[in-house]
């Protein structure tokens, strides 16, 4: 699992059909800080995100498989939560 925040969502008139009534949405990738780290990319939307929501993204193709519940499905990263509140170990 990773944090990432929510830049906006994907619209696409043709798509594979395991798509069908889910939203696919752009993130950025937080480091320990809150700061974007890396280069966006797409996930489904499991948890009713939306722009600027911090959320934790599982990017793992067979666990996000596994929330399709269908081996095949084409995906590999998938927003499983909406994060209200972070706190590091140091208390920051």
């Amino acid at each position: 699992m990773k944090l990432a925040r929510v830049l906006g969502n994907i619209q696409a008139t043709i798509k594979h059909e395991v798509y069908t009534g889910y939203r696919i949405m752009t993130v950025q990738p937080l480091d320990e800080n809150l700061q974007p780290e890396g280069a966006s990319h797409l996930a489904v939307d499991f948890a009713q995100s939306g722009p600027g929501d911090i959320v934790l993204v599982a990017v793992e193709g067979n666990a996000s498989r596994q929330l399709f519940m269908n081996d095949s499905a084409p995906v590999h990263a998938v927003i499983e939560g909406v994060v209200d509140h972070v706190q590091r170990g140091d208390g920051k």
